[in-house]
């Protein structure tokens, strides 16, 4: 694999120089912002594969990089941040955040979630996920070719890896997949943290699909084990 280039958007130069070290001990290539602003426009400029971005910048809350970014691009976001509160991470990914590590965290998961991240790019560059162009459940489609979903006559607007989750669900309606088997297949890991971010991912996803709450539900949660998809 051809190593990604990655965007650090952190103001703190101590944590910069450590994940600046960390990437470039590892191949990876690497462009550098300590301010909202500045990192707006090196992903504008440069188009790096990956954003690696802390929430806490002195001139903008991270939230409005991330709504900056997602006007024009879908690159990934990975938010660095020390904010731990279930509503900071629900907030962040709603807004179109990829993933969520709490500081501090070790280099080996940041890794670990740059490797991911890689592996669901080439899928999704690459792949599909199904051999039918078309999943359709109710009035939930999920257009494979397209890499479009829609609700009824409404398109959706998932974040990447909330669009890995559905497709994974659709392709196995009726089936209870497990918080280790999803995690494996969204992160390639099943680290505490994972399971963690799954719950919050599975969250949002929800508030998009099942917004109905008189209708028949699409996701329904196993307590302790996993989660399933309803054919409706």
């Amino acid at each position: 694999m051809n190593k990604m280039c990655i965007l650090v958007i952190e103001d703190d130069a101590s944590v910069r120089n450590l994940m600046t070290t960390t990437l470039k001990a590892h191949d990876y290539r690497y462009l550098t912002a300590s301010t909202g602003e500045t990192g707006i426009m090196e992903a504008s400029s440069h188009n790096p594969d990956v954003v690696l971005l802390d929430l806490g910048l002195p001139d903008m809350d991270g939230i409005e990089v991330i709504k900056k970014i997602r006007t024009w691009s879908n690159m990934p976001i990975i938010v660095l941040s020390a904010r731990s509160e279930d509503s900071d991470k629900i907030e962040a990914l709603d807004m179109g955040a990829d993933d969520y590590l709490t500081k501090p965290f070790s280099v080996e998961e940041l890794l670990a979630r740059l490797r991911a991240t890689q592996r669901r790019l080439a899928v999704l560059q690459g792949d599909t996920v199904s051999n039918e162009p078309i999943f359709i459940n109710g009035d939930l489609k999920v257009d494979y070719a397209a890499g479009c979903v829609y609700l009824g006559e409404e398109e959706l607007h998932l974040t990447p890896i909330e669009y890995k989750l559905l497709c994974l669900l659709a392709q196995n309606v009726g089936k209870v997949l497990t918080h280790t088997f999803i995690t494996q297949k969204i992160w390639g890991s099943s680290w505490d943290s994972d399971v963690a971010s799954l719950r919050v991912f599975m969250a949002t996803l929800r508030k998009k699909i099942d917004r109905d709450k008189n209708a028949p539900q699409y996701i329904q949660t196993h307590i302790g084990v996993g989660y399933r998809m309803i054919k409706v």
